[in-house]
């Protein structure tokens, strides 16, 4: 059976579920696919069916029913949510589930086709239905199929995440400032399935950060689908910058991280903040793609390979210690062995501390598709082996220089069957996605701060002592 993360066993929540004494209208599962942004949706159908009186289990066996959060945005990620999918309704065939509801991004990207396809799908959900979870679940189990979909249109502003039931560890969470893009990336199809930028409001952010730290979050990973970007439709400006300050002043909040960034509207003033902040940590997530201006342009990423490596000098000399991660995507459409090498050599100069690599997935609704000289499977994945390579260099000297440093680490998780032992990560990880740090340490616990030696690397791995206080 594929391994899939299905949700329950000790979910946290942000506000306080009703006091019931009825009992739960149904039992359901929930599996959570994709990216960051696809699990605050994930948390937030959650909070939704708890609040309405529906109970979370573990397994979906003998569950009323399951809910699929699916991934939709390159072929591996629809992949992954068809397994998902068929898995389910391969329980539902056996009678050891009574209803599958699908949503998410793939829901919202294949619409009907996904009914035509798997017809034993209850109710299908788009990425902004989420909000009816509670009448979907209702009508499947009322034997009501009249109306098997729910789509909305993408909203004006972005939904609220408040009162979300946490699947994070009780001392992180994402907060996610924002819903769509508007940059036609010619690879890209999240525009899509979710739709034109679409700000949250300053005061809904505060007020979900708030919720957020009062539940036990000492970490908040901001995420969006284009961070920078964010104010640009309510305000007439990009305004990140005037965020991270407010967000600075949230008790109970010590470290910031940014995902996302993108390499425009990075104005004086937000290098100026981001410098100059407390609480976010000197780590900045900057997909680039590529670095070649042919490609870039073919891509239409909006941005050159001068004006990048401006801004990149700018930041490092302006953030001491600054970690910096970034996605390089390999054999996009036209792409030359002579462009490739430019990349390769960028890889070394740029010195991106982390880094992930990606071969280009061909979307059939994505302006890349009717681009020409597309390249074969086995030259995608050369080169993506040879970039990861290089990068390998790059992040096993960063580690090595670690060596001999004390730096704060955040536990996140006791290791498995050893005594002593935590899983951590310092300001440079982001979870998850980046590398850990394996601590040894006396009575310790999840969600503490504490100082420690760096003594040893382990691959990307690095290998710590505590020798401080935790806090």
């Amino acid at each position: 059976m594929t391994q899939l993360p299905i949700l329950g066993s000790k979910p946290r929540k942000s506000s306080k579920p009703a006091n019931r004494a009825a009992p739960a209208k149904g039992r359901y599962a929930f599996v959570s696919l994709g990216c960051p942004k696809n699990l605050v949706d994930s948390e937030r159908m959650l909070g939704l069916l708890q609040l309405d009186g529906y109970e979370l289990v573990p397994d979906p066996q003998g569950a009323d029913f399951v809910v699929v959060n699916t991934c939709g945005f390159i072929e591996r990620a629809r992949n992954e949510s068809f397994s998902a999918i068929e898995e389910m309704l391969a329980l539902k065939r056996q009678g050891d589930l009574k209803g599958v509801i699908v949503s998410g991004c793939l829901a919202e990207r294949d619409k009907d086709a996904l009914l035509e396809r798997c017809p034993d799908i209850d109710q299908l959900v788009g990425v902004f239905g989420r909000e009816q979870v509670t009448k979907v679940a209702d009508r499947l189990l009322g034997g009501l199929a009249e109306q098997r979909t729910v789509f909305q249109p993408a909203p004006t502003v972005a939904l609220s995440d408040r009162a979300r039931l946490r699947i994070t560890p009780p001392h992180f969470a994402y907060l996610k400032i924002s819903e769509g893009c508007d940059r036609l990336c010619t690879f890209c199809a999240i525009p899509k399935m979710r739709g034109k930028h679409a700000t949250k409001p300053l005061d809904e952010v505060l007020a979900e950060a708030r919720e957020l730290a009062a539940s036990g979050a000492r970490e908040l990973v901001i995420v969006a689908q284009d961070t920078t970007y964010w104010g640009m439709d309510l305000y007439g400006e990009p305004r990140l910058a005037d965020l991270i300050e407010a967000l600075e002043a949230v008790d109970g909040i010590e470290w910031i991280r940014l995902m996302y960034l993108y390499p425009m509207y990075f104005t004086d003033r937000l290098v100026d903040v981001l410098a100059k902040s407390q609480k976010v940590v000197p780590y900045l997530d900057l997909p680039l793609q590529h670095i070649d201006d042919a490609m870039l342009r073919r891509m239409q990423r909006r941005v050159n390979r001068r004006e990048t490596e401006e801004l990149l000098a700018r930041l490092r000399a302006a953030i001491p210690d600054l970690v910096m991660r970034t996605t390089y995507i390999t054999g996009f459409p036209g792409e030359t062995e002579e462009q490739f090498e430019r990349l390769v050599d960028f890889v070394g100069t740029a010195q991106f501390e982390r880094a992930g690599v990606f071969t280009y997935s061909f979307e059939p609704d994505t302006p890349s598709a009717r681009l020409p000289d597309h390249l074969s499977e086995e030259v995608k994945e050369a080169r993506r082996e040879r970039l990861m390579a290089a990068q390998q260099q790059v992040a096993f000297a960063w580690n090595a220089a670690q060596v001999g440093r004390t730096l704060d680490v955040l536990i996140d998780r006791p290791v498995p069957v050893e005594r002593n032992a935590w899983i951590g990560r310092t300001y440079a990880d982001a979870p998850d996605i980046d590398d850990v740090v394996y601590v040894t340490g006396k009575r310790l616990r999840p969600g503490q701060f504490v100082p420690c030696e760096i003594v040893a690397t382990r691959d990307y791995d690095l290998i710590a002592a505590a020798v401080g206080k935790p806090w």
